[in-house]
């Protein structure tokens, strides 16, 4: 049994078996998911579990070499965007349309669904390598 970092199974062997340059996505609850890429759901209820809560936890465990956003978080969710800035301070992040970023969702490995009920809490999150 493992004791510590994401105990959830199905996280934990997308996150094994990323390359460097594949893709997750944390998403709020309203980010439609493509036909085609797996959906790992980890809503609650509205707000539970957290887009902070959850991109937290993924970054413990993920070696993470650029993040990408929809533009429109600069204006419409800046707590989100503050708390990302912050926690990938020394990250690539790049940012855009919202109707971009939906397209980039279709090649991810993962959309991990959270219980966010705020507008434009996803990111994608693109692997590096650790060596």
């Amino acid at each position: 049994m493992k004791k510590q970092g994401i105990i959830n199974s199905h996280i934990t062997k997308v996150l094994a078996d990323l390359g460097h340059t594949d893709q997750i996505v944390i998403a709020d609850i309203g980010l439609p998911v493509p036909e085609g890429v797996h959906k790992i759901d980890l809503s609650i209820k509205l707000g539970t579990p957290s887009f902070m809560e959850v991109v937290e936890a993924i970054a413990e465990d993920m070696e993470i070499e650029k993040v990408i956003l929809a533009e429109e978080i600069k204006s419409e969710n800046v707590e989100a965007l503050h708390f990302i800035q912050e926690k990938f301070i020394n990250h690539s992040v790049e940012y855009h349309s919202h109707e971009q970023f939906k397209k980039l969702t279709q090649d991810a490995k993962v959309i991990i669904r959270t219980g966010e009920a705020k507008p434009y809490a996803n990111c994608i999150l693109q692997s590096g390598v650790y060596f």
